[in-house]
């Protein structure tokens, strides 16, 4: 019933009959009409008006098949992707469920008839924490035929790994070997997800319209894909001021890590602990005229692609990327180029030769390398399109108020001579104090400090992986949680690179971290890891665990959170008595509790 004061009795009784003779899917549908004729009040547009017979159609489609769209996200992007589909998919009458995939009943797939699933890669090609178990089952024995099933994959991803959205294409294909039937393509999103989720979700609705024999009909809801916290969004983000820029490492260090402290005053942006700060980076201008040198481009050229119109040296700037290769990027110059030796590398059996290539050259060096003709709207167009950078915040805004900080391992090398960085981290090293960077908040519902107090925390996070446990330690500190927290760090070398020494030395006098295990890899000939004090700890460790302890990890994804993981399942065993399979099962149950969690890149 709606409450009086928002409608005139009058017409609160024509919606209230309405209501009453609808069945749950016509009054989504309903539901995502309104809200599409509030927001598009807002944006001066209004959503197509539904006739008399479509409300009758969608009525009927109370027995029809239902649509599941099914969803694994590390960080959020693919939840959001799956929640926006959803709510599509019933603003136009599909009888829709979404489920993440740590939830979903594996026994319910054979019965499944229309199956949508949104995936993000987890590193390399693999899925996200929340679809191991499901991906696990996919490939298992025990999955069965699926003859009676159409489904549909959208991957999200990053092409500048070697199995960009790999995951989404080994579901495909397992599908396919279980007799299911592909309803629409594959998709594979990369960092600007947009460009391929948002055509992708229309035309796989319109697909599922005709599975379930629907008629087609215009979407009456507002696609939203990114959060809006506080004022600034990824698409408008916050113009803030950097307050501190402090190398954090010693001068003897390998590494460059610094602690940014940023601005919010007046923003009105919040953020809890285990969120991240999104930044917008621009690229370095040396690096630019390099690119339009080398290929004899006019940096005043305009050229208009898509909606956007720039100046190729602002394309080249601030919104293509040009430091991360990527491999649609490869396949385009090597068609330009015609050199065996690069189009070889781009074969399946270079596949450690083509990692090599991704992980250690950036754009000048393939175009110095393998000389090709571009044109500037072609190089343009080939490019990808630049992306803000995901940073963990390193504090808690219960303490910090209106500010936010950061931790950022400054990424810098040379290659043949020359020097080469990553984009956002050499953009904020060489900002001044004073200076300003465009930020929105990206927040991370799976990784939170538990709802109870009193729950102990076991935090490992070698290296800039630190950052959300100085915010989670300044968070429990301030709160006066009577939880105890265990730290786990690494690095190198005890003499440089201890990061926030002195904080945690002071969090232990204060009884606010109340143990700190260190692993310096290199202050003695044998190197040791975090996953080693790990298991020096075994039992005490497995005593927290078995005491109600929240396990986070956070840090490199590629070696450090597979070796914890490893490292967990052997004190499970060693422990608890039990053989791997109870081991995985244990751990496994842990995440679906939200017990361990992980923020990995």
């Amino acid at each position: 019933m709606l409450a009086p004061s928002y409608l005139p009795e009058s017409k609160q009784l024509l919606v209230t009959e309405l209501a009453d003779g609808l069945e749950s899917n016509a009054l989504s549908w309903l539901s995502g009409y309104f809200a599409g004729v509030a927001q598009g009040r807002q944006l001066g547009t209004r959503p197509a008006v539904a006739s008399p017979p479509l409300i009758a159609a969608v009525a009927e489609t109370s027995t029809a098949q239902q649509l599941t769209v099914l969803y694994g996200s590390q960080t959020g992007n693919a939840k959001r992707v799956a929640e926006s589909l959803s709510e599509q998919a019933q603003s136009q009458g599909l009888n829709t469920r979404l489920v993440r995939a740590d939830r979903y009943t594996t026994r319910e797939l054979k019965d499944e008839q229309l199956l949508y699933v949104v995936i993000s890669t987890q590193g390399d090609g693999d899925p996200p924490d929340d679809a191991l178990a499901f991906v696990e089952f996919l490939n298992g024995r025990r999955a069965p035929k699926l003859p009676k099933l159409k489904y549909a994959v959208l991957g999200l991803g990053d092409s500048s790994y070697p199995m960009f959205c790999g995951i989404a294409q080994r579901i495909d294909t397992r599908l396919q070997e279980l007799g299911a039937t592909r309803l629409h393509e594959t998709g594979t999103a990369d960092l600007d997800i947009e460009t391929i989720a948002v055509p992708w979700q229309d035309a796989a609705i319109q697909e599922a319209r005709k599975a379930l024999k629907q008629p087609e009909i215009p979407s009456a809801s507002v696609t939203t894909l990114h959060p809006k916290t506080g004022t600034a969004t990824r698409d408008k983000p916050l113009l803030a001021e950097l307050l501190l820029n402090q190398p954090i490492t010693g001068r003897s260090s390998d590494k460059d890590i610094r602690h940014l402290e940023i601005s919010l005053e007046g923003s009105g942006l919040s953020y809890q602990p285990g969120d991240a700060l999104g930044v917008w980076p621009v690229q370095s201008a040396a690096l630019v005229d390099q690119v339009l040198d080398i290929l004899n481009l006019s940096p005043d050229e305009i050229l208009t692609i898509g909606n956007a119109t720039h100046s190729v040296k602002e394309w080249l700037g601030r919104h293509r990327e040009i430091t991360q290769l990527t491999k649609p990027f490869l396949v385009a110059h090597a068609a330009l180029a015609q050199n065996d030796e690069l189009t070889s590398l781009l074969q399946p059996e270079a596949s450690d030769e083509f990692r090599t290539l991704l992980a250690t050259r950036q754009l000048v060096d393939i175009l110095k390398a393998y000389p090709a003709s571009w044109t500037a709207q072609g190089l343009i167009k080939a490019l990808r399109p630049l992306t803000p950078r995901m940073y963990s915040i390193a504090s808690s805004q219960t303490v910090v108020d209106e500010e936010v900080h950061l931790t950022l391992a400054n990424v810098a090398y040379e290659y043949e001579g020359e020097a080469r960085w990553g984009v956002t981290s050499h953009f904020l090293s060489s900002l001044n104090e004073g200076e300003q960077l465009p930020i929105f908040i990206e927040e991370n519902q799976r990784f939170r400090l538990p709802a109870d107090g009193s729950r102990d925390v076991i935090m490992i996070g070698p290296g800039t992986g630190i950052a959300p446990f100085r915010a989670f330690v300044q968070e429990r500190s301030a709160t006066s949680t009577s939880g105890r927290n265990w730290l786990f760090f690494g690095n190198p070398y005890f003499s440089s690179d201890f990061l926030y020494q002195t904080e945690w030395q002071q969090a232990l006098a204060d009884g606010n971290l109340h143990r700190l295990d260190l692993a310096f890899s290199r202050d003695q000939a044998h190197k040791i890891y975090v996953q080693d004090k790990l298991r020096e700890h075994a039992s005490d460790l497995f005593d927290w665990i078995q005491s109600g302890a929240h396990i986070y990890v956070c840090g490199d994804a590629t070696h450090m959170a597979k070796d914890v993981h490893q490292a967990l399942l052997d004190i499970a065993q060693q422990e608890g008595g039990l053989d791997a399979a109870q081991a995985k099962e244990w751990l496994d149950e842990l995440a679906a509790q939200g017990r361990y969690a992980r923020d990995v890149y």
